[in-house]
């Protein structure tokens, strides 16, 4: 089944969206994980790797499903599907992430920032604008990659001459 977020309105099958942004952010950690492990951290040993892998990734998807089950909470209890309630996600995610780095401040700064940049998504949604724009790629061309280009006019090739004779 392909599921999208907005496939259904805010406060509607929260645990299949809370499915969808666990399983988007844990495949984004693993890959963050695994990009940390190869060429920064470099581990020694299976469960130091996979501490690793899990320092990164756990707290990915908490904040993903902070987000989620707080925005959906809150459409739920308040009746209304505003920005208020993404903001509300933001905050969420944004104490997770206060917790995972263990400062107050950090956790501050990330709620007022992922409740802001929450609010402008929702805002989007709305207005019909975007917030994150598709990567539009140019049409691939055809690159000649040869050592020795073709070139074109009367040339005739040492080859050629050399059998002529």
């Amino acid at each position: 089944m392909d599921y999208n977020y907005y496939d259904t309105p805010e406060g509607d099958d929260c645990f299949l969206k809370l499915w969808y942004t666990s399983k988007v952010t844990g495949v984004t950690g693993l890959g963050i994980s695994a990009v940390d492990v190869l060429f920064y951290s470099h581990p020694k040993g299976y469960f130091e790797t996979l501490s690793r892998f899990g320092y990164l990734t756990l707290p990915l998807v908490g904040m993903a499903a902070a987000f989620t089950a707080t925005t959906c909470a809150a459409t739920n209890l308040r009746g209304k599907d505003d920005k208020l309630n993404y903001a509300l996600g933001g905050v969420a995610a944004g104490c997770i992430f206060g917790t995972w780095r263990k400062t107050i401040k950090s956790g501050f700064v990330a709620s007022v920032l992922l409740g802001a940049f929450a609010m402008l998504k929702k805002a989007s949604k709305e207005d019909g604008w975007e917030f994150m724009p598709e990567i539009k790629y140019r049409e691939r061309f055809q690159q000649d990659w040869s050592l020795r280009k073709h070139r074109p006019g009367n040339w005739v090739s040492s080859e050629s001459e050399i059998s002529e004779e």
